[in-house]
């Protein structure tokens, strides 16, 4: 089984029982089979722009190649869609040549923020780095008691302080901390903010600002934690979080609890962010690190058209 299997199956399914009954008895791509290739597309929500593209260009390859194979109609889905998402240079999830590596992790309330924090804190301190978590969402008490729980069962050292206490003043005791010790990296939780909250939004420059003082080029990344399983709603939050903060990537998570995993692939067509991590279960170890080729082909799978 490939490590997304699991995460996109029901994506996968939905796909092919949508396609499949439209190319039953077919030796030939044709309208109808456009048609229903266009809903299924539509259907895992990848959404309108990116749909109508490939589209398009399937249609294209199709009259210039002359596909009349199935299994190589599904292949050249695979291959446009993989095109539409960008090179395929593997995936660094984490720039160790910078010391400590400092993640800003933003997003909405529960999306899944606090407990990806958890695993990105596991898959580290398993690879033997030494990590330091700032609990800087200080309005919700059940954050920190999440990060506490987490640091603990990871072994990553927690800096935190009271409820209601400044988010920018646990970021800046988080990195002096992680820079005393000599850590690897520093994951900074921050409160779940709406993208019309200008109050919070205004609160992640601040916590940029006092991060500076500290590591003047940090933070290094500002993770946008996005649920898949909402669909459009995920692509939205990209938009607006593209426009109201210095996003550089991606983690999606709960993909293995809908039929929406197009939304992968039609927020990296539309934004360019590189997605880094995928959530397919609540596992300690089902955050991946994502890997665009195991991911395209877990989400079309040729032999599903005869099940």
């Amino acid at each position: 089984m490939g490590i997304f299997d699991k995460g996109v199956k029901k994506t996968n399914l939905n796909f092919f029982q949508k396609l499949g009954r439209a190319i039953t008895g077919k030796s030939k791509v044709d309208e109808d089979v456009l048609d229903a290739l266009e809903e299924a597309l539509l259907g895992s929500d990848m959404g309108v722009d990116t749909t109508l593209k490939l589209i398009e260009n399937i249609e294209d390859r199709v009259q210039k190649d002359k596909y009349v194979d199935m299994e190589e109609l599904v292949a050249l889905i695979r291959d446009e869609i993989a095109n539409l998402m960008g090179d395929d240079a593997p995936v660094q999830p984490f720039d160790f040549s910078k010391k400590p590596y400092i993640m800003l992790i933003v997003g909405v309330n529960g999306v899944g923020k606090t407990t990806t924090i958890g695993k990105l804190a596991a898959m580290l301190r398993a690879q033997g780095k030494k990590v330091v978590i700032g609990a800087a969402d200080t309005f919700r008490a059940a954050a920190v008691e999440q990060l506490t729980v987490w640091a603990d069962r990871s072994g990553a050292d927690l800096v935190k302080q009271p409820m209601g206490a400044d988010p920018a003043s646990v970021a800046f005791d988080t990195v002096k901390s992680a820079v005393a010790k000599e850590a690897d990296v520093v994951l900074i939780d921050t409160a779940g903010r709406l993208h019309n909250r200008v109050d919070l939004m205004n609160e992640l420059t601040k916590i940029r600002n006092v991060i500076r003082r500290v590591v003047p080029d940090g933070p290094h990344e500002v993770l946008l934690v996005l649920d898949g399983s909402t669909g459009q709603n995920a692509f939205i939050q990209a938009k607006e979080f593209s426009r109201a903060t210095d996003v550089t990537a991606l983690a999606v998570t709960k993909l293995d609890g809908s039929a929406k995993g197009g939304v992968v692939v039609g927020i990296v067509d539309n934004f360019k962010f590189p997605i880094k991590f995928l959530g397919i279960g609540e596992g300690i170890d089902d955050l991946k690190v994502f890997d665009k080729k195991a991911f395209v082909e877990a989400l079309f799978k040729p032999e599903d058209i005869e099940k």
